[in-house]
């Protein structure tokens, strides 16, 4: 890597920054019913999206975001040289089972509910680096196959305190290309994004054990990500439009504004969860909010691109958060480390 690409220890500043030339969300129903519902390309009434289970619902989520992405990029699916995808299920199982039709070499990627940032980081660094023309950066969620890898079956009835958040039932997926490609076939006056950098994240424990209290467990990584991304990339944040979190909620959200203000880093009036975002509080019976990969993942590919793409945002730093637990490791009295990972999005003309 050469030194005009280093940012300090964590950081990557694009030579030749890969630009988003289709992306995709499919949303569940009660995603739907919520603030960003019209932001979403395909949503269902049903959470089995016509599948006979809800693990199957997942990898169909994933299919149809590919397609969708892939059918507004203009591109056929063998114009993709790899896809970066990854989920929340043993052995990546939604993703296995979803795309394996397509054909397309895979990098099967976990980083827990931070997995677009992850997937999106690898995705560009392959396009950067010249080992690809096209990549699709891949995840989901799925509110019931989440509850019952992870916590208890949902005909168990258990009773979730405030500080828990709600899986998102979502898949959401953006197609790169090389800046070559995308302006041979970009009308001139037409706006596009590219990411520019991102800064990967490192696994940040502080302790937390309660599997209901994510934004807590994932907090101290958003802090660490942001921190970092400022002293790499020697910011104060001022020419960003928005500092986005993936899944903190109500209270990871308030224990990261804590965790800054000790650095006088004050991002508030240009922070967002999409975790917070995603559901109407009043209204809908989400606790402290929303989380999963797909919550990230369909803010991003719903909210934030119109933005970006309409020109109302021009930079944004786009951080999704993960709690890196499992199924056996929080019983067997395990801490739930926390990760996040940091792109920049920039639009231009």
């Amino acid at each position: 890597m050469t030194d005009s690409k280093k940012r300090g220890k964590q950081s990557i500043c694009f030579d030749n920054p890969p630009v988003i030339v289709g992306w995709a969300s499919v949303a569940g129903k009660k995603e739907s019913e919520g603030p960003l519902g019209r932001y979403f390309d395909i949503t269902s009434d049903s959470a089995l999206f016509s599948s006979e289970n809800w693990e199957e619902a997942e990898s169909k989520m994933q299919m149809s975001a590919v397609r969708r992405a892939i059918e507004k990029a203009n591109v056929k699916k063998e114009d993709i040289d790899y896809i970066v995808a990854g989920d929340l299920l043993g052995q990546l199982m939604a993703t296995s089972f979803g795309i394996k039709n397509l054909n397309i070499a895979l990098f099967g990627v976990y980083g827990a509910c931070s997995t677009m940032g992850e997937s999106a980081a690898l995705a560009s660094m392959l396009i950067d680096g010249g080992f690809a023309k096209r990549t699709i950066a891949l995840t989901s969620s799925h509110f019931a196959t989440a509850e019952k890898e992870f916590r208890f079956p949902l005909g168990y009835g258990s009773q979730r305190p405030l500080s828990a958040t709600t899986t998102v039932t979502g898949s959401g997926a953006i197609i790169l290309s090389s800046r070559e490609l995308a302006v041979e076939n970009c009308d001139d006056k037409k706006q596009y994004v590219s990411i520019t950098g991102i800064t990967t994240g490192k696994i940040v424990d502080y302790g937390i054990k309660d599997p209901n209290n994510m934004g807590a467990a994932m907090a101290p990584a958003a802090y660490d990500l942001i921190k970092t991304h400022a002293d790499d990339f020697n910011t104060d944040f001022s020419e960003y439009d928005r500092v986005i979190t993936g899944d903190l909620g109500v209270v990871g959200r308030d224990i990261l504004m804590n965790m800054l203000s000790s650095d006088r880093i004050d991002i508030s009036k240009i922070y967002m969860d999409c975790g917070i975002e995603i559901y109407n509080s009043d209204k809908q019976d989400t606790h402290s909010g929303g989380s999963g990969c797909g919550c990230a993942a369909i803010t991003l590919c719903g909210l934030v691109m119109d933005k970006l793409m309409k020109g109302i945002w021009k930079k944004v730093l786009f951080v999704p958060t993960g709690a890196l637990m499992s199924t056996v490791s929080y019983h067997e009295g395990n801490s739930i480390p926390g990760i996040a990972h940091g792109i920049v999005l920039q639009s231009a003309l």
